[in-house]
C-alpha cells in the first residue's frame, strides 16, 4: 500500500477516535447493570432449579464479554477522554472478568505494534509455529506445540489456566508500577470473591459464578484466535512487514448476527480497531461502513470461522496456515527443508 493512500486511509478514520462521554456511560449502565441483575437473578434460580439459573448464567456470560471490552477500551485509553477515568474503570471491570489492567495493558500493547510481524511473536498473542520452525524444533518442542494448539487444550483448558492463573502472577521483565497494580488487583478480586462466598456459600457462588466465568473466557480466547488466524491472513518478517496492511489484511472483519455484534462490543470489526486503536468499540462499525478500503479486509462469519480449528502452522512459502495433516502432504518441501537442516557441515581439512 503506497505511503500516500496509508495517510489518506488513517486520516478517513481518525474523525471516529473520538469519545463521546455519553454514549461511554450509557454503555456502562446497559452492560454492567445487567451483568449484575442476571447474577443475582440465577443465584436466587438456584432454590428453584439450576436448570432455570443456568439460562441466566449464559446470557451473563454474554454480558461479562462485553464488559471486556469496555476494560479493552480502557487499556487503549479510548473509552474516555480522562486518562484516570480509564484507569479506575480498567481496574474495576478487570476484578470482573479477571485480568490485571497494568499487565494486559502494556502486552496488549505489544501486540498492536507487533501484530503479524513473524520476527516479533511471543507477547501479547497466540503461540505460532512457521513449517520450517516446526520441523527444525526437537521432538519434545514438537510435542509440546501440538498440545498447546490441540483445540481441546487451547479452548477447553487454556481459559482456566490464562485467566485464573496465569494472570496472577507478574510478566518477566515487568515494570514496578504493573506489579504493583497486579498485586492490588489480586487482593481485590480475592477479597471480593471471599466475601461474595462468605455470604452465600461457595457451592452456591461457584455454580452461579463458574459457568458465567468460563464460558465468557472461552469466547473471548476465540475470538482473538479467529480474528488474527484465518484463510488469507497476512504474516511478514520485519524487512517487508507493513502495520497497516497487518491491521487491513492481518485481522479479519468477523461478520456476526447482530446480537452477537452487540453483545462483543463490535470487536469483529476487528480490521478497523488494529488500523486505530483510539476508536471506541461503539464507533467501529461507523467507521468501517464510511471508509470503503476498510470493506476490503477478509470477512469471516461464525460458520466459516470454524475451518480455523484445524489451522496449526502458517507456512511463509504459500503464505497461508495449514494443518498438521497438510504438512504431511508438503513432502518434497519438507524433504529439501529439512536436507537443508540437517546436513553436515563442510569439512575444512584440505583449506
Amino acid at each position: 500500500m503506497h505511503q500516500s493512500n496509508i495517510a489518506h486511509l488513517k486520516k478517513n478514520v481518525a474523525p471516529f477516535e473520538k469519545t463521546d462521554t455519553k454514549s461511554s456511560i450509557r454503555q456502562i449502565i446497559n452492560t454492567m447493570v445487567p451483568l449484575l441483575l442476571l447474577w443475582y437473578g440465577a443465584y436466587l434460580s438456584l432454590s428453584v432449579s439450576y436448570w432455570l439459573a443456568f439460562p441466566l448464567t449464559v446470557i451473563a456470560a454474554g454480558f461479562m464479554i462485553r464488559t471486556f471490552i469496555i476494560f479493552h477500551d480502557c487499556c487503549h485509553q479510548s473509552f474516555f477522554k480522562s486518562r484516570l477515568a480509564n484507569d479506575i474503570l480498567g481496574i474495576i471491570t478487570g476484578v470482573f472478568t479477571l485480568v490485571p489492567y497494568e499487565q494486559w495493558k502494556n502486552a496488549h500493547a505489544i501486540h498492536h505494534a507487533t501484530s503479524s510481524n513473524l520476527d516479533k511473536r511471543g507477547v501479547g498473542d497466540i503461540w505460532i509455529m512457521t513449517v520450517d520452525e516446526y520441523l527444525a524444533a526437537p521432538g519434545w518442542l514438537k510435542i509440546a506445540y501440538r498440545i498447546y494448539r490441540n483445540p481441546l487444550v487451547m479452548f477447553g483448558l487454556g481459559p482456566i489456566y490464562v485467566f485464573v492463573f496465569q494472570y496472577r502472577f507478574n510478566r518477566k521483565g515487568a515494570r514496578r508500577h504493573e506489579k504493583l497494580n497486579n498485586y492490588f488487583m489480586n487482593v481485590l478480586i480475592v477479597g471480593i470473591y471471599g466475601l461474595m462466598i462468605w455470604a452465600i456459600g461457595w457451592k452456591d457462588f461457584l455454580l452461579v459464578q463458574g459457568p458465567i466465568f468460563y464460558l465468557s473466557a472461552v469466547f473471548g480466547i476465540w475470538l482473538f484466535y479467529v480474528q488474527h488466524q484465518f484463510e488469507d491472513s497476512y504474516f511478514e518478517n520485519e524487512e517487508q512487514w507493513s502495520y497497516v496492511k497487518a491491521a487491513v489484511e492481518g485481522s479479519s472483519y468477523y461478520k456476526l448476527p447482530k446480537v452477537l455484534q452487540w453483545l462483543t462490543g463490535n470487536i469483529g470489526f476487528h480490521h478497523v480497531h488494529h488500523l486505530s486503536p483510539k476508536v471506541p468499540n461503539y464507533n467501529l462499525e461507523k467507521a468501517h461502513n464510511e471508509t470503503p478500503p476498510l470493506q476490503m479486509a477478509t470477512t469471516i462469519t461464525f460458520a466459516t470461522s470454524l475451518v480455523a480449528l484445524r489451522f496449526r502452522l502458517w507456512d511463509e512459502q504459500g503464505k497461508r496456515f495449514v494443518s498438521f495433516k497438510e504438512l504431511k502432504q508438503m513432502p518434497a518441501e519438507n524433504e529439501s527443508i529439512m536436507d537443508v537442516l540437517h546436513s553436515p557441515k563442510p569439512s575444512l581439512e584440505g583449506k
